[in-house]
């Protein structure tokens, strides 16, 4: 059985998968699914920069939600890999400390982020003659700085923290990433009131989002039922199942593992549910959104003849 002590600065993170049959079966599947979430988000990315008929505050964010993705799961992915492969699993104290401070902006800008997506879906249906002006080039970009700007100061935060406490135990963190609450279960002193302050951030940046969310879609749900425009009503119902379907993935997970209480949690099951917001989500975005939008679709067909003639 391996020691892990604190002879060394280093953390060691304990993986994901277990040294087995099993392990190596797991792993050969999350392997081509990180390569469609890059792939994907960074089509998404480019798509919406090259063609300008997406030049619009809804694929703006949408772009930005990609890009967050890409970051996202190449943050806590390839380590992970590296450590099942070649049996490195250790990770330094500065480093561990960058990874989280990613994750964490990462996992709170995205947040805010839906939320500000389900706004502009909420003005566009319900308030399309104000749509101009709520959703303006200016708003749409302090929408995306504002996202940005909050999940790194919080990040900073708990970076901070977790940095600073000392660390008496195993260093073995039960995790496959530099996962905030895994660590504070390392601490030699009390981590009562940080584990508040987690509690009080998942609020914040994840539960309040996804009840105003709710608010506007009921909003738009009931503003959709009352169209006379049956393809209106049909697009609108599309848009808003989509956007529905990614907030459930991303925020559903993250609210059960985050908002449960110490004594309720386990380290094996808090290891399954982040596979939901730190693989499955990044890879499902582009899909949901460009196999079920045909503005996407339809860029992706112009930008594809452009790069043809230019071949030519």
């Amino acid at each position: 059985m391996e020691n892990h002590n604190e002879t060394s600065t280093d953390f060691i993170l304990l993986g994901l998968f277990p040294p087995s049959r099993l392990g190596l079966f797991l792993f050969t599947l999350t392997v081509p699914t990180f390569l469609m979430a890059l792939a994907g988000n960074l089509c998404m990315v480019l798509l919406i920069l090259l063609d300008a008929q997406l030049h619009t505050p809804m694929y703006f964010l949408l772009s930005q939600l990609s890009l967050m993705d890409l970051i996202y799961i190449c943050t806590t992915v390839p380590k992970m890999a590296s450590g099942f492969l070649f049996g490195n699993k250790s990770i330094s104290f500065i480093g561990c400390g960058v990874q989280s401070f990613f994750f964490l902006t990462l996992a709170g800008s995205e947040g805010l982020l839906l939320m500000s997506m389900a706004y502009d879906r909420y003005v566009a249906i319900c308030f399309p003659l104000h749509y101009p002006i709520r959703m303006s080039s200016r708003v749409c970009v302090l929408m995306i700085l504002g996202s940005w700007a909050m999940g790194a100061v919080n990040s900073c935060a708990h970076t901070v923290y977790i940095l600073r406490i000392p660390y008496c135990r195993s260093r073995a963190i039960n995790h496959f990433f530099c996962d905030v609450p895994a660590m504070l279960t390392l601490a030699c002193r009390a981590t009562r009131i940080h584990e508040y302050a987690v509690f009080l951030s998942t609020t914040i940046f994840l539960l309040f989002p996804s009840l105003v969310i709710l608010g506007s879609y009921g909003k738009v749900l009931l503003a959709v039922y009352c169209m006379s425009s049956r393809e209106g009503r049909k697009k609108a119902y599309s848009t808003c199942s989509a956007h529905l379907t990614v907030v459930t993935f991303y925020i559903a997970p993250f609210a059960y593992t985050y908002l449960r209480p110490k004594s309720f949690r386990s380290p094996a099951e808090d290891k399954v549910v982040a596979v939901f917001y730190t693989v499955l989500t990044p890879v499902l975005n582009p899909v949901i959104y460009s196999l079920r939008n045909k503005e996407v679709l339809g860029a992706l067909r112009r930008v594809t003849q452009k790069i043809y003639s230019l071949k030519m």
